[in-house]
């Protein structure tokens, strides 16, 4: 007898997540200078024109900055490792780091990284609420 599989809806956490083929992320880069933004922009924070085309970034890069985070919002378990990720093409990226103990001692600057993505919650009706951070890359 064959059983039928219940297929969960999934969405990003941020807009741009995209899940589809594979995760990764998208920007808007400015057709002018190409500077690099995830957020909305009517004007590039660069140059100042208003042009922007969405272009995938890179799901590799490194390490440039962390900072090893004690207090949150009620709820946030903390612990955690917040991170700044320059990917392979130059963008850089805010995430948290995941996958690493929170002690300076197992982080490095310039280490390897890649994305990865992981469930955050789902709702009442099935639907998963996927979110990023990025994680050692294996050698």
């Amino acid at each position: 007898m064959a059983t039928e599989q219940t297929l969960t809806a999934r969405v990003p956490l941020v807009a741009y997540l995209a899940l589809e083929p594979e995760p990764h992320l998208m920007a808007q880069q400015c057709r002018a200078c190409g500077a690099r933004f995830f957020d909305r922009r009517n004007g590039c924070g660069s140059c100042g024109r208003p042009s922007f085309e969405p272009v995938p970034v890179a799901g590799t890069g490194h390490l440039r900055a962390f900072s090893i985070v004690h207090r949150a919002a009620p709820g946030v378990a903390v612990p955690f490792v917040s991170a700044i990720v320059e990917t392979v093409d130059g963008a850089t990226v805010r995430a948290n780091l995941l996958d690493v103990p929170p002690e300076p001692a197992a982080i490095r600057l310039g280490m390897a990284v890649r994305l990865v993505t992981y469930p955050a919650g789902t709702d009442s009706e099935g639907t998963e609420c996927v979110a990023f951070g990025f994680a050692p890359a294996e050698n």
